[in-house]
């Protein structure tokens, strides 16, 4: 179902997936998945659970490997081990859908542990770097606190400042808004786009939350049937003509997505199963 997706516009693409096909435990997850993202923009991954949106983040960086197809990152095939892939994934950062900080670490050495292992930076330099990181998520305080004593939303802040550590060309999202009050939800939603504008980074969100990504979305793919079911801008999204997009940008009860999960007829006054 899905078709070749060209940018329409002048951005030229940092991630480009042609023909993409993988499946799971013998589960198709994609059939010919096809989708750019530009470079330097926001692009924001919606669909419902289990089309394969956080398997997309998998195989960008590299924990997946597609069973065929092309998944090119800055113009070259994404590596399938070795140095090849180490160096590609010091180009990316990620924030966990969990946060995933490491608990008996505390906020700065959280911060500090891409460049404890991925650098050979002096201390001196590596503390200046960390609390910057953390003064740009509003977090530079909170230094010294242990993972267990954060709030979920300043739980998600330092991951951020973990993910834009080493200065990334894309930042990966993995449902970043589940969990959060509208407050703390705000305050990430905030984040997300003024460091990818400070930063010059690129920024791919996956999410099911159609209002808070298309809020900051310069792009949106809505993955369903193994492929992609439309994209656009957030307007066009929204305005889509397409019953299957609209139904799920609405949030509506009634369309193409059925109710009833499918099941073999009843008859109905013996209550057994033909």
């Amino acid at each position: 179902m899905s078709q070749t997706v060209s940018l329409p516009h002048d951005d030229s693409p940092l991630v480009i997936a042609e023909n993409l096909h993988f499946s799971f435990s013998g589960r198709p997850i994609y059939s010919g998945l096809n989708l750019s993202i530009p470079e330097g923009k926001i692009t924001v991954i919606l669909g419902p659970s289990g089309c394969g949106k956080s398997t997309f983040l998998g195989l960008l960086g590299g924990r997946l490997r597609p069973d065929s197809g092309v998944l090119k990152f800055n113009g070259k095939d994404i590596p399938r081990s070795g140095s090849g892939l180490i160096a590609m994934r010091r180009k990316m950062g990620m924030l966990f859908q969990n946060s995933a900080l490491l608990t008996d670490l505390n906020v700065f050495e959280n911060v500090a542990f891409p460049f404890r292992e991925q650098t050979d930076l002096p201390e001196a330099i590596i503390r200046i770097l960390v609390l910057m990181k953390l003064e740009m998520v509003g977090l530079r305080g909170a230094r010294n606190m242990m993972p267990s004593e954060l709030s979920g939303g300043m739980s998600r802040r330092v991951s951020l400042a973990r993910a834009i550590a080493l200065d990334p060309e894309l930042v990966m999202y993995d449902e970043p808004f589940v969990g959060l009050d509208p407050v703390s939800m705000g305050v990430i939603v905030k984040l997300i786009s003024e460091l990818n504008d400070a930063m010059g980074i690129t920024s791919v969100i996956v999410t099911h939350d159609v209002a808070e990504g298309c809020s900051i979305a310069d792009y949106v793919y809505l993955l369903d049937g193994g492929g992609v079911a439309g994209h656009g801008s957030p307007e066009e999204m929204m305005n889509s003509d397409n019953p299957g997009v609209r139904q799920f940008m609405q949030g509506l009860p009634d369309g193409p997505v059925g109710f009833h999960y499918p099941a073999a007829d009843y008859i109905l006054d013996l209550g057994v199963e033909k």
